[in-house]
C-alpha cells in the first residue's frame, strides 16, 4: 500500500535540508550542474506541504547521463529509468534518508523554466501560496490514498497560478536569480 497523502505544515528545517543537499551536490556535480535549485513546496517559505524536499538540477543536456548520473548514484541516490516524464530524469533519495526528488532537467528547457517560476511566484505572492495551500489540504482530504488522483486534481489549480506567474514575470520582467546551491 502506498503513503496516504499528508500536507505537513510549513518546516523551517525544509531550507536548511535543502541547503545541506546543496552542498553535497555542488560538490558531487561540479560544472555538470549549471543550477541546483530547491523547488516545489517546500521551498516557499510559510508553504504548507508533503515533507519532500524537491531539488532541480539544470544541466546542459539530459544525453549522455554519464556527466550526473554516475555523481548522483554515487551518492546513494535511486535513479528511476522507468520515469514516464521524458523531459527529466528522476532520482529519489538514498534508502533511509529522508524522502527527497532529483529532477534534473535540461537548462532554458520549459519545464525547469516552469518549476523556477511556479516557485519564484508563490515566494513573492503569499496570497497564492495560501490558496495553494487550502487546495492542497482539500485535495489531500479527498484522496488521502489515491497519490496519482491528488495530482490530478491539483493539475487545473496549478495552471491557473502558472498563468498568474507569467502575467507577473512578463509585468516585472522577472528573470531566474542565481542557483540555489
Amino acid at each position: 500500500m502506498r503513503e496516504p497523502v499528508e500536507i505537513a505544515p510549513y518546516a523551517p528545517a525544509w531550507p536548511t535540508m535543502f541547503a545541506r543537499l546543496g552542498v553535497s551536490l555542488r560538490a558531487a556535480l561540479g560544472d555538470a550542474a549549471t543550477r541546483i535549485d530547491h523547488i516545489g513546496s517546500t521551498s516557499a517559505s510559510g508553504l504548507a506541504a508533503k515533507p519532500v524536499i524537491d531539488l532541480q538540477i539544470s544541466v546542459a543536456s539530459l544525453e549522455p547521463t554519464d556527466a550526473f548520473l554516475e555523481p548522483l548514484t554515487g551518492m546513494g541516490f535511486v535513479y528511476r529509468a522507468d520515469n514516464p516524464e521524458r523531459t527529466k530524469r528522476y532520482f529519489r533519495e538514498p534508502p533511509g534518508q529522508s524522502r527527497t526528488h532529483v529532477h534534473v532537467r535540461q537548462l532554458g528547457s520549459f519545464s525547469e523554466q516552469f518549476s523556477l517560476l511556479f516557485r519564484d511566484y508563490l515566494r513573492h505572492h503569499a496570497s497564492a501560496a495560501t490558496e495553494y495551500a487550502a487546495f492542497k489540504r482539500h485535495c489531500a482530504a479527498k484522496f488521502r490514498n489515491d497519490r496519482p488522483g491528488y495530482v490530478q486534481a491539483k493539475d487545473a489549480f496549478v495552471w491557473d497560478i502558472i498563468r498568474r506567474a507569467d502575467a507577473w514575470a512578463q509585468h516585472t520582467g522577472r528573470l531566474p536569480g542565481p542557483s540555489d546551491a
